[in-house]
């Protein structure tokens, strides 16, 4: 049979499948996994990236690439980067070195941000030591292929800060701003409520400040703060804690002073959530552990991983979905991209039980359309 034959007869076959009822399967109700990154030889973790769209359309993801034999906090790692050309779609198969592991342990936790005067802005955590964690920055001019050298966000104060990927925003009133826990001291002191302050630039990231310490009078635990503009200009930060519930915290003063921090009606393990607005609506998108502890089987793991979404800035919360849902999944650390009509997440997908929790890291797409069904 000639070529011209073979896909004619193909194509009709297709023809008779769809006339009798056959249809290719669609996305599984609108989400589906589209990248997985698993350790391998020389690499066992790869973990906490962000993504950023370029002028050209591309999307990178950068994440923290760790290498030898442990996957640990304190291993070696650097930063590196995938591509794709299609909106998420599919990812360039081959790692691209973007920053070389500069400090003494790594260099991880990254947050990619596109800042009003057109820069692209590269935060990430450099590790020397136990005792010695700081955020830092760099901004690139030519659409991350090349980057300024490093700036210390925080020179005020010396220890172990923790600021997780993805974290970082940037004001209406062009304010960057993070929030930090202190975890250690330099004297190696460990802060078991955690200290959770906030920085910010005025001037594009050159030159930095601390605010005010937040309050916290009923000592919970407090780490890994995240922080979203809310629509009446007031900044909400959402807070780790192991009370069974996130915590939060208000500013309304772009991130200078914070109020007591409380707790929320977010059920949660000790484990971040992540929320970001979504462009195209207004509304706020939220990703965490919807696990407050109710099910013995899974008290207290990172699992399942859930979305929401907020109509009124975060008051109550609605259009509740599960991502993930294995009993032995670990998942957390999430990065959340938007596109024109869809949300890439980008977030820890490993096994508890295989002892590999925060080595995978998987991106997955979800369509907006789904999300608000």
């Amino acid at each position: 049979m000639k070529r011209s034959g073979i896909i004619l007869f193909l194509a009709l076959c297709v023809a008779m499948l769809i006339c009798s009822g056959f249809k290719p399967e669609p996305e599984e109700k609108g989400k589906v996994p589209v990248l997985r990154l698993e350790p391998g030889l020389n690499n066992p973790r790869n973990s906490e990236g962000d993504f950023i769209t370029l002028k050209d359309k591309r999307i990178l993801f950068i994440y923290s690439h760790y290498t030898g034999d442990n996957g640990g906090d304190h291993a070696p790692a650097y930063l590196a980067g995938r591509f794709s050309d299609n909106g998420g779609k599919t990812w360039s198969r081959d790692d691209v070195k973007i920053i070389e592991n500069e400090g003494t342990m790594n260099v991880m936790s990254v947050t990619l941000l596109r800042l009003q005067n057109g820069k692209i802005s590269l935060f990430y955590l450099k590790k020397n030591s136990t005792t010695d964690c700081i955020p830092m920055v760099r901004f690139s001019k030519d659409e991350a292929k090349t980057w300024s050298e490093p700036i210390a966000c925080i020179t005020d104060k010396s220890g172990y800060f923790v600021l997780n990927n993805s974290r970082v925003i940037q004001l209406k009133n062009g304010r960057i701003l993070m929030a930090v826990n202190l975890y250690k001291t330099p004297q190696g002191s460990l802060l078991n409520q955690g200290s959770l302050w906030s920085y910010y630039s005025d001037d594009n990231g050159i030159t930095w400040n601390s605010g005010i310490e937040v309050q916290n009078p009923n000592k919970y635990l407090t780490q890994e703060p995240g922080i979203v503009e809310l629509k009446n200009g007031n900044v909400l930060m959402i807070i780790r804690s192991d009370i069974g519930f996130q915590c939060s915290s208000l500013s309304k003063d772009n991130g200078v002073t914070w109020s007591p921090v409380e707790p929320t009606n977010i059920k949660s393990p000790v484990s971040p959530a992540s929320i970001k607005r979504i462009p195209s609506t207004g509304d706020l998108l939220m990703v965490w552990n919807n696990n407050g502890g109710d099910d013995p089987a899974i008290k207290g793991k990172r699992t399942p991983l859930t979305i929401a979404v907020s109509k009124d800035d975060g008051l109550t919360w609605e259009k509740i979905k599960n991502i993930e849902v294995d009993p032995d999944g670990w998942y957390c650390y999430t990065a959340i991209h938007f596109t024109k009509k869809e949300v890439l997440l980008g977030y820890c997908a490993g096994n508890r039980t295989k002892g590999i929790g925060l080595d995978v890291t998987q991106i997955t797409k979800l369509s907006l359309r789904w999300i608000y069904k």
